[in-house]
């Protein structure tokens, strides 16, 4: 799952805590990469009740990781979220790990 501002991949973590960071944004769970983590607005989701951005989504519902509450997440149909392309180059270096794996030259 690509960086939700800049498109960014994770690349394979070194040992240790991860510097992605997760959130929510319209009731989805997104990434964010260390660079945009600088960036001050993120335009996350905040609880209604703390109005903390540690957010968690599971299994249609979000949880605020500060004080608990939980509600249901709005289905999709009513979000009616914009298409998101794919990162240029991304099918490029899928075919080439494929081609890895499998041993094709």
């Amino acid at each position: 799952m690509p960086c939700y501002r800049c498109g960014a991949r994770q690349t394979d973590p070194v040992r240790g805590a991860s510097p992605w960071q997760r959130g929510v944004r319209n009731e989805s769970q997104v990434l964010i990469c260390p660079d945009c983590q600088r960036l001050h607005d993120l335009d996350l989701d905040s609880c209604s009740t703390c109005g903390s951005t540690a957010l968690i989504c599971r299994l249609g519902e979000v949880e605020c990781r500060s004080c608990g509450a939980v509600w249901l997440a709005r289905t999709s149909e009513t979000l009616d979220p914009a298409p998101v392309a794919p990162p240029p180059g991304l099918s490029a270096e899928v075919e080439a790990a494929l081609n890895r794996v499998l041993g094709r030259a």
